[in-house]
């Protein structure tokens, strides 16, 4: 019976990785005008599957066989403290990343009860989530001059129709990395625990993120579309595709890196070649204190609840 606890529980963080994630595929999309918030629904869920099923191996690997030393407390108590956090956050419209939440409860939880941790893993990926972001804003900054550079001799009506197939290519590129780095973390303590498989791990992953996705993403898209800075489909793009080669990058390394933390790189990168002055750095601020704050409470927290329950 209490197999069924962690399986649930992974089941709710697909939801809220489904009612924050919508926002780094098509947030910008959604925010420029270049997308309807129902069709870029249909999109990010076909992508999401695609990206689970064909690409979430490796990060699964990593956070549910080589991060720490498994028992069904450790994954039960990890994943229903993640997901309890995690979507909280998001009802309060400011971006998390589930993968702090999730890896920082995992290594609290096991830390309380005595199971082995990987320290080069977790080094690995707590690196990872610092140098991503700043890749995805080199990232894009450089998408951004080739792109000015290409498109600035084309008629506007071209350039216009090409920014939109673009802004949709590159949100298919975040959308096919939620599935395979942001779900693949939250499911690869119970795929490797051998509570679901793969397959049944990317069909009910997939379905609860459409579910979330579609019922609660119109939140967060408000902020990360509209809160950081004033973007336009070019700049808009160049933020997206940036930041979804530096997950996809990482996503090959088998690291569980933030696609939100990513986009929100990407579009500071872009702020910055517009004007710093574009950029409103007070709510940079709370992203970053949320940045910290998370995996710090994600751990402390299953930390003390663990010990009660030994």
């Amino acid at each position: 019976m209490l197999e069924i606890i962690p399986v649930i529980a992974a089941a709710f963080i697909a939801f809220s990785i489904g009612s924050n994630d919508t926002s780094n595929a098509f947030g910008i999309s959604i925010g420029c005008g270049a997308l309807t918030f129902k069709r870029a629904i249909g999109i990010l869920g076909v992508f999401v599957f695609l990206g689970i099923l064909l690409n979430g191996q490796a990060v699964m690997r990593t956070v549910g066989e080589d991060l720490v030393g498994l028992n069904i407390q450790i994954i039960s108590l990890a994943l229903v403290s993640s997901s309890l956090a995690i979507i909280l956050t998001n009802w309060r419209k400011v971006p998390v990343s589930s993968h702090q939440a999730i890896v920082a409860s995992l290594v609290g939880s096991a830390f309380a009860f005595g199971e082995k941790i990987n320290a080069h893993t977790l080094v690995n990926i707590v690196v990872s989530w610092f140098v991503s972001p700043f890749g995805a804003m080199i990232l894009s900054i450089f998408v951004y001059i080739i792109l000015e550079r290409v498109l600035l001799k084309k008629p506007l009506f071209k350039v216009e129709r090409y920014l939109k197939l673009l802004l949709l290519i590159s949100g298919v590129v975040i959308a096919y990395n939620t599935g395979a780095n942001e779900l693949s973390t939250a499911l690869g303590p119970v795929v490797y625990y051998n509570l679901l498989t793969s397959l049944q791990a990317a069909f009910l992953g997939s379905m609860l993120l459409f579910i979330g996705a579609l019922a609660l993403s119109s939140r967060v898209i408000e902020t990360v579309g509209k809160g950081i800075t004033k973007l336009d489909a070019f700049s808009g793009f160049s933020a997206q595709f940036g930041a979804g080669l530096s997950v996809l990058i990482f996503t090959v390394l088998g690291m569980p890196v933030s696609t939100t933390y990513c986009i929100i790189g990407g579009i500071v990168g872009v702020g910055m070649l517009k004007g710093v002055k574009t950029i409103k750095f007070s709510f940079i601020r709370k992203i970053m204190v949320s940045w910290v704050l998370t995996p710090l409470i994600a751990f402390s927290v299953c930390y003390l609840l663990a010990l009660l329950l030994i």
